[in-house]
């Protein structure tokens, strides 16, 4: 009996997903767990594993296609090992003779199944010839880094070019051949590629806040003198007690949590002709990605530490690098922090993150001179800034609130007192 391989069960605001390279190919085994492929959504990256061992025996739905929930995938035949006839079926099929005129072509999607077909795609968009490649894959087989090494590394040699199929017209073969600009000089070669569903929800969502809401942001600035000598002063047993380091996140989700109690609109959204304000404060955090920007919500950080606020962010940082934000922990949230300081920003406008109100934006601590009582010294500052919607929050709550934030870094017993 064989095992259907399914999409994931997709939440309701997804409609569907984009699905990625296979790591396997027909006829190979495969372990249970063992990851056969991802799928892209709008918010987050979903493995789809193996749920027991055997051999693929069929793949239904190629790299790049769009697939919904619970769809079928492929076929996995348990407890099986990878037959003759299974792992190399186009073997028998004859092949085309490689000329003296051309490159050996590269094997079409039924004719061989030594690549996938990322790589397959690769080898053909590059006219190059697999016979000249070193797989460093399993059995020696091509993967997609291999191709992209040797494509890269022509790019960066200009006496080290990569072959060109003689069987591509001469203006399309140009224009594959043409360095990236940044490449040799004089270059004025392009690369296109199409943008990732993660990246486009990004842009549309961006968008949809410029236009939807009536976007405002005010300004501020911090003397985080007081944070960073506390910080100093305790990290160590922090780190020790808690197995977390004490960043200055955690202050200023604090001091957050502070702010949106007195100030509550802050922390409310529009439904329509509605307000909605939660009695609960759940945090959005951006955080970098190598697939893009991604949120995570902190829940209920009213009933947090600074140590659970600590662990957490640096379990979603540490998972964004691996792909591994869960849907669920992407929705929600009734405010968000982004810290573009960790860049090196100066100073920024952030855009708020719809159906939110606003968003806080943190930026780089500098030395700076400043005036106190009547003397001027140096002082770590930082500058803040407050997007705001402003159909739901008057300029003076969003400058009251802001004012709050600085208020409480600036003298962080007020956080312990809640005064």
């Amino acid at each position: 009996m064989t095992i259907e391989i399914k999409v994931p069960v997709l939440p309701e605001s997804v409609a569907d997903a984009l699905l990625l390279d296979w790591n396997k190919q027909p006829g190979e085994a495969v372990e249970r767990d063992e990851i056969l492929v991802e799928v892209e959504t709008d918010k987050v990256v979903l493995e789809v594993p193996s749920p027991v061992d055997g051999v693929l025996l069929e793949i239904l739905e190629q790299s790049g296609t769009t697939v919904l929930a619970e769809q079928i995938l492929a076929r996995v035949e348990p407890g099986a090992a990878p037959s003759q006839d299974i792992a190399e079926p186009a073997l028998e099929a004859p092949a085309e003779t490689a000329t003296d005129d051309a490159p050996a072509a590269v094997p079409s999607e039924t004719a061989d199944d030594r690549f996938s077909p990322a790589v397959r795609r690769l080898l053909s968009e590059a006219g190059l010839d697999p016979a000249t490649i070193t797989g460093s894959g399993k059995d020696g087989r091509i993967i997609k880094e291999d191709v992209l090494k040797l494509i890269s590394s022509a790019t960066a040699d200009p006496d080290k070019k990569a072959p060109v199929d003689l069987n591509t017209p001469p203006a399309q073969a140009a224009v594959e051949s043409t360095p990236d600009s940044g490449g040799v000089a004089g270059g004025r070669g392009e690369t296109r590629k199409p943008m990732s569903r993660l990246r486009q929800t990004i842009a549309s969502r961006l968008v949809q806040a410029q236009q939807d809401a009536a976007l405002l942001t005010t300004f501020n600035e911090v003397n985080m003198q007081p944070v960073m000598a506390l910080r100093s002063r305790y990290k160590e047993a922090f780190e020790k007690k808690h197995g977390a380091r004490l960043g200055f996140m955690s202050f200023f989700v604090k001091a957050s949590v502070a702010a949106l109690q007195q100030y509550p609109l802050v922390n409310a959204h529009i439904d329509g002709t509605d307000v909605v304000q939660p009695s609960y404060n759940d945090i959005g955090i951006a955080v970098s990605s190598p697939r893009g920007l991604v949120v995570p919500v902190l829940r209920s950080c009213e009933a947090m530490s600074y140590a659970d606020v600590e662990q957490s962010i640096r379990n979603f940082g540490m998972r964004a690098k691996e792909g591994k934000i869960a849907m669920d922990e992407l929705i929600g949230g009734t405010f968000t922090i982004t810290n573009g300081g960790v860049f090196g920003s100066l100073l920024s406008t952030p855009i708020v993150n719809p159906p939110q109100s606003a968003i806080l934006g943190m930026h780089k601590i500098q030395d700076r001179p400043m005036a106190e009582n009547g003397e001027v010294v140096i002082r770590p500052m930082m500058y803040l800034a407050l997007s705001y919607d402003h159909r739901i929050i008057d300029g003076k709550e969003a400058v009251q609130f802001l004012v709050t934030i600085k208020d409480m870094l600036e003298d962080p017993a007020r956080l312990l007192l809640d005064c």
